[in-house]
Formats: structure tokens, sequence, C-alpha cells
């Protein structure tokens, strides 16, 4: 037992890691520790682990654990972990890149079902008992831009193009996908803007992303154009966007990820008419340790195996 690797679970739900470690017969090629979030590691744990499967750590805890060599992020996002000023640079850093491919694009159908259909109106026609004509917009035919076409984007992307959208997008590293009429380079993000009828904002946490939506790039879009943010809070410039919204320069907003959450009471956001204000339901999963386990056991069997783990984070480039 002393020659296996000791991994570390640092969260409040180990079951279904342990179970999937079981599943994968791994669990005697390994040996398992399981710590709250509210609790801290002791000296023996720190000097023992060799992974690490948690949603963030404190600064200062890293540089502790001499035997540590890859630490498994139970998010997709990271930027926690990179802010970290101990971060040791020969860490392997995995991220949960993809594992909201289930629960995300239908959450992002759903938005765009909430502003084309008038279901929510009927609700309150219903308080009323009042029947009222109401008619929907088809989704049909319209342009849905996405900056950032990663797992999700190209899931999203496969799910309009069978309501009958026509998909565009940005990538870092453009190249065709099955369902986009068209994918773009980042520096060719105003194009995409400019030609949506709703623009999709998945992109990552990065120096560069920091209020990548202010009031020139608004200007871009249609009036009649919505913008959705399922991807981080920091990406919009919250004023530009309240301003562009009051103004008509945009239709409208459908938000999910904040700078801070929760949202503060005293926000603008909340009575900004035309800006709807989601609690972050985008990404949550009833089973979603289940699905973030899986990639941690293919990602457990390739450390014991020395070979490539999936979903390494690119430090140059932020996730």
């Amino acid at each position: 037992m002393r020659n296996l690797p000791h991994l570390l679970l640092w969260t409040d739900s180990p079951g279904p890691y342990i179970d999937a470690i079981a599943k994968a017969g791994l669990s005697d090629r390994a040996v398992v520790d399981t710590l709250g979030r509210k609790d801290k590691p002791s000296e023996a744990q720190r000097a023992e682990t060799h992974v690490l499967l948690a949603g963030g750590v404190p600064p200062g805890l890293l540089p502790t654990m001499p035997n540590l060599k890859w630490a498994q992020s139970m998010t997709a996002g990271v930027e926690g972990w990179l802010a970290l000023p101990d971060l040791p640079p020969n860490l392997t850093l995995t991220c949960a890149r993809g594992t909201h491919r289930e629960s995300m694009p239908e959450n992002i159908l759903g938005a765009l079902f909430h502003i084309t259909k008038p279901y929510a109106a009927i609700v309150e026609d219903k308080k009323q008992s009042l029947w009222r004509h109401r008619v929907a917009t088809p989704l049909n035919g319209k342009t849905l831009g996405i900056l950032g076409l990663g797992a999700i984007g190209q899931e999203v992307a496969r799910l309009a193009t069978a309501l009958g959208m026509r998909v565009i997008g940005t990538k870092r590293r453009p190249a065709p996908m099955p369902g986009l009429a068209d994918v773009l380079p980042s520096d060719r993000t105003d194009e995409v803007v400019a030609a949506s009828d709703f623009v999709l904002l998945l992109l990552p946490a990065t120096p560069e992303t920091d209020n990548f939506i202010n009031a020139e790039r608004l200007r871009h879009m249609k009036p009649s154009a919505w913008l959705l943010n399922f991807g981080r809070g920091h990406l919009i410039k919250d004023d530009d966007l309240i301003a562009a919204v009051q103004a008509k320069t945009i239709a409208g907003a459908v938000l999910d990820v904040f700078r801070q959450e929760p949202l503060p009471k005293e926000h603008k956001f909340w009575g900004t008419e035309g800006i709807l204000v989601l609690p972050h339901i985008g990404g949550p999963h009833p089973d979603r340790d289940s699905i973030v386990a899986k990639l941690f056991v293919e990602n457990l069997r390739r450390f014991l195996d020395g070979e490539t783990l999936k979903e390494v984070v690119d430090r140059a480039a932020g996730y």
C-alpha cells in the first residue's frame, strides 16, 4: 500500500467518485482519502497526496504538498486556480471541460425559447383569466452567433441547426465544423456579432476576454438582437450593457453568470427591463458529480498508466 499513489477527494460528495473508481477496477491501484470542503488537509494528507480532486484550493496550500503531481478541477473554469500566486509550475492541472455538455445546451435553448415564445407572458395572462392573442417568433431561419466554439458551443450548434437556425461563430483556431455555416477567428468577432439575431457568449475567463462585450461591440449588434451570456460574468461590461438595453441599441439580454454571485440586490441588472437574470442554472445537473467522475476516472487510469491526461489546462491561454 505504501507504494500506491494517494488520492485526496476534497469534496462533500465523494461517493460518485469512489464508485466510479471501483467500477473502473482502479480501487486496488491507489489509496483513496476523502475530505469535506470545509475541512483542511492534515499534515499527513498534504505530505502523502499525489492526486488532488477539488473545486479549488486556497493560497499557500499547494506548496505544502511536495508529492502532488496532478490536480483535477471539478469545474470547467480554472481562473481561481490560475490566480493562485503559488501555483507550482510543474503541477499538471486538468479541468472539467465538457462536463456541462448535457445540461448547458438545453438551458441555452430554453433561453432562446423564452425570448421568442410568449409562454411567460401567457402565465401572467392566466393570473387575470385573460385570453390574449399572442404570436411566437420562429427560431427557424434566425442566425445564432456563438463566441467560443468549445464542446458546449458545438453541441448548441448541433441542436440549433436541427431547429433550422443558421449558426456561425468564433474559435481561437478556426476550422470547419458540422452544423456551422461559418467559423471565424476571434479577430473577426464583430462580423459574427453584426450578422447574428442572438449572440451567445461561451468564452473562457482570461485577461483578454475581460469586458469583451462593451459599448463599442454592442453597437455592432442588430437593434433586434439579444445577448445571452452563459460563459463568465466578467465578459460583459455591466454598465455598457444596461445602457445599450435601455437605449434599445439591442433588444435585451439573458444572463446566467455574473461578476459577483449571488448577484447583489442593489445591482442594476435586477431593475433593467429587457435583462433577464438567471441564478446560474446553465451548468448544474442533478448527477453532475457522476458526470465529472467519468472524466476523473478516465484521467486517473491514464495517470496510473503513464499516459497523457485529458483536458489539461493551457496556462498561457488561461483555460
